[in-house]
């Protein structure tokens, strides 16, 4: 309420709650501002302020300083666990900015899939692409873990589909093979920012065989070529080092009875939901064909990082993309 320039400006000087200054206003109007609560000090001495309320104003025009979002930090309950993640608020104001509903919304780059999941939160359809399975599993989990309804209403072109599709992958580029056998179980691969396996561990998954237990662990080891008995050995040895409950045995070849009869010794985990064979082996063409793994699901599990918050579709289940009836598409 300071009369900017003071006498110079023509401002008045008076003095209001004790306080002798150049005002904005005339006595007059002073003392109606007072009559009407709007003139407040906070102590004694202080310079009395004007009153406003938040909705007299439209506040302040956004600036490119979006400071009012938070980053993804390690206490973040969005957080995947993604190198690059970005906050999904930080992409619905985007997308809020430069699209309507029912618009198309293409991420050529989408990562851990903020970009289709904001979209998909604000009814927009989709395009997702990324080049590496380990975002294409994440993806995937992602989506099914915030927007189960939406499951059967998109489509995924570029990823193995049947066994010769994953022998191909598998000569060209073991560790994207790797990454793409792991993502058939919802696991992820153990240092994702590099190539290769850490001691053994070549993917992990984590689960709860009750609502407020401990978080137990799966380890998983990925083979594309010959297998032979010592594999079990390891994986059982790798098992008993970390203290995990279940250890998988993923290979592309067919296991030999050797490798599971030294498999079925391992014995079994004990939960509230049955018996789980401590080692178990799974080829690529039983996971094709819908065999996963056998560890209880209950409240938490699948937790190989942490999921959105569940959410539901804004509009329609299925929004079509280029006609009635065909799924929407993430080309990764």
């Amino acid at each position: 309420m300071l009369g900017p320039g003071g006498a110079a400006k023509g401002n008045p000087s008076y003095e209001v709650m004790g306080v002798t200054r150049y005002w904005r206003y005339s006595r007059e109007s002073m003392q109606r501002l007072i009559e009407a609560g709007r003139v407040v000090q906070t102590k004694a001495g202080t310079v009395p302020m004007y009153k406003r309320y938040l909705d007299e104003s439209k506040g302040a025009p956004l600036t490119s300083n979006w400071s009012d979002i938070r980053h993804i930090g390690g206490w973040s309950g969005e957080k995947l666990g993604f190198p690059t993640q970005k906050p999904v608020a930080l992409l619905e104001r985007i997308l809020l900015a430069s699209s309507n509903p029912g618009d198309v919304v293409l991420d050529p780059f989408c990562g851990c899939g903020t970009t289709i999941d904001a979209a998909q939160a604000l009814g927009r359809r989709w395009i997702g692409i990324d080049i590496t399975h380990l975002s294409i599993g994440l993806i995937k989990h992602r989506l099914v873990g915030r927007w189960p309804e939406i499951a059967s209403t998109y489509g995924v072109v570029g990823e193995p589909t049947t066994a010769d599709d994953a022998a191909v992958l598998a000569r060209e580029d073991p560790f994207q093979f790797q990454a793409w056998a792991l993502g058939l179980v919802g696991a992820r691969i153990a240092g994702s920012d590099k190539k290769g396996g850490d001691k053994g561990i070549d993917g992990r998954l984590y689960f709860h065989d009750s609502v407020s237990g401990p978080t137990r662990q799966i380890i998983f080891s990925v083979k594309a070529g010959n297998v032979v008995p010592t594999f079990v050995d390891a994986l059982w040895g790798v098992v008993e080092r970390e203290g995990a409950e279940i250890g998988v045995l993923i290979t592309f070849k067919e296991p030999s009875v050797g490798m599971r009869a030294r498999a079925a010794e391992a014995g079994f985990f004990e939960s509230p939901w049955g018996r789980h064979p401590r080692i178990q082996l799974r080829t690529i063409r039983e996971l094709l064909d819908g065999k996963g793994v056998d560890y209880p699901h209950v409240t938490g599990s699948n937790v190989t990082h942490r999921r959105a918050q569940r959410a539901r579709a804004t509009g329609p289940e299925a929004m079509e993309l280029f006609g009635p009836g065909e799924p929407e598409i993430s080309p990764e």
